[in-house]
């Protein structure tokens, strides 16, 4: 059975706990509560100790229900020390905390979002398509199809290693697989089909646009349609094209980074 919440008094009272964690504990500095519960919320002690698997049997379901834990019951402990704190302390907690929140209200006008500044090499949500309800519904469907859609190899395609996998019409007159005998692998057929409104559509939902140069992005809606750069476009104009595509707001299906 797991510890209530106002049982965790110290690590040893955890969930999942074993004797054999102390020592890898002691070893990182880490001796009561608050130590355990500052080091899983630090992204990188989480990743060196969890990812690490420095403590045996512990993963990443144990280590959140610890954080949880942890939370609540210093959480507890802070509001009984706050209802045993005489009046005067109470006030002055009061005002801090007032505060505090006028500091993030005066943060929030003085660095708005439009003056934030994206450090180079971090991470940059991509563009999404404004699809209706009908478009979504049809996409998801095509997802679940994809999933179930068996792989279509070529006739004795497991016989001759020169054959490859690719994709190639049985034409045999006396062809088993072309006749569709039970036996044999499944054939291209129109049964296996996504839905006609999506067809061509890229997994992220939008509508591909081959462009060539610059001037015919202008061309693009960028809610719903991105564009996918030709493959015999070189470098430098690869570049101008992306270059006004994000002036323009328009997702590249093919960057070069």
């Amino acid at each position: 059975m797991s510890k209530s919440k106002n049982e965790i008094k110290s690590i040893a009272d955890l969930p999942y706990y074993k004797e054999e964690h102390s020592a890898v504990l002691k070893e990182l500095g880490i001796e009561t509560p608050e130590d355990l519960l500052d080091a899983l919320t630090d992204e990188e002690q989480f990743k060196d100790i969890i990812g690490g698997k420095k403590l045996k049997g512990v993963g990443q379901k144990y280590a959140e229900h610890w954080i949880e834990l942890l939370e609540e019951s210093l959480s507890t402990e802070e509001a009984e020390v706050v209802e045993e704190a005489p009046v005067e302390q109470k006030k002055a907690k009061k005002l801090l905390k007032e505060k505090k929140a006028e500091e993030a209200a005066t943060e929030i006008v003085e660095y708005p979002a439009e003056a934030e500044v994206v450090p180079e090499g971090a991470y940059v949500a991509k563009i999404k398509p404004e699809l209706d309800a009908k478009t979504q519904d049809k996409l998801a469907k095509r997802a679940a199809i994809d999933d179930r859609r068996p792989a279509f190899r070529r006739q004795e395609w497991f016989r001759f290693s020169r054959l490859g996998e690719k994709w190639r019409k049985p034409r045999g007159i006396h062809s088993k697989m072309r006749r569709h005998y039970g036996y044999r692998p499944p054939i291209v057929s129109i049964g296996y089909g996504s839905p006609k409104e999506v067809r061509g559509y890229h997994p992220s939902g939008f509508q591909e646009v081959m462009v060539h140069n610059p001037a015919q992005l202008e061309k693009i809606n960028p809610k719903i349609q991105a564009a996918r750069v030709g493959g015999t476009v070189g470098f430098k104009k690869r570049l101008a094209i992306e270059k006004r595509a994000d002036e323009l707001g328009i997702r590249v299906l093919n960057r070069t980074g």
